[in-house]
């Protein structure tokens, strides 16, 4: 009978043992995630990102736990990141709204988006250059290289230089290299 009870308890114990280790590995896992370098993770606010999924949402604080209040439906939208939070990142966005987003829904890929009226994009970074294409404003396309107030801006492969002071998602005076 004490046998029995010996080999009931040690199979207790070992169970509990084994309990704890996936208990601990699947927190350490966890951690690590939430850790890992994400996209626009390890720069210092105010920085640039822009959207990476067709469907984004900002929330009132950073955490699943808070109601979300607007969804993005425009993969590429630049936003500014203002202030971050282990995983999440409060941006801004063109329309100077703010709130919370999860930091793996953002890339360091950098976009722009026209402002105001219609813009020329020109051939070279200089207004006197030729008028390669227009583009009108909430257009989004890449930022290729930005310097000296000009940005190469390109949207679907339609490329021209345009002036940094129409773009929302460029600093001034800010350089950009791809």
């Amino acid at each position: 009978m004490k046998r029995r009870q010996a080999r009931v308890d040690a199979k207790a114990r070992l169970g509990h043992s084994r309990a704890m280790i996936r208990t601990a590995s699947a927190l350490l896992l966890a951690l690590l995630c939430l850790s890992a370098p994400a996209a626009a993770q390890d720069k210092v606010p105010p920085d640039w990102a822009s959207i990476v999924p067709d469907k984004a949402r900002i929330r009132t604080g950073p955490g699943r736990n808070f109601p979300a209040v607007w969804e993005y439906r425009r993969a590429g939208l630049p936003v500014k990141v203002v202030q971050t939070f282990p995983a999440w990142r409060k941006i801004q966005d063109p329309d100077g709204a703010t709130g919370w987003m999860q930091a793996n829904m953002l890339s360091e890929n950098r976009t722009g988006m026209v402002m105001g009226e219609v813009r020329p994009m020109h051939a070279r970074p200089d207004a006197g250059a030729p008028v390669v294409w227009r583009a009108a404003p909430g257009v989004v396309g890449k930022l290729k290289t930005c310097a000296d107030g000009w940005c190469d801006f390109d949207v679907k492969g339609r490329r021209g230089w345009i002036e940094m002071a129409h773009l929302w998602g460029v600093a001034r005076g800010e350089e950009v290299e791809e």
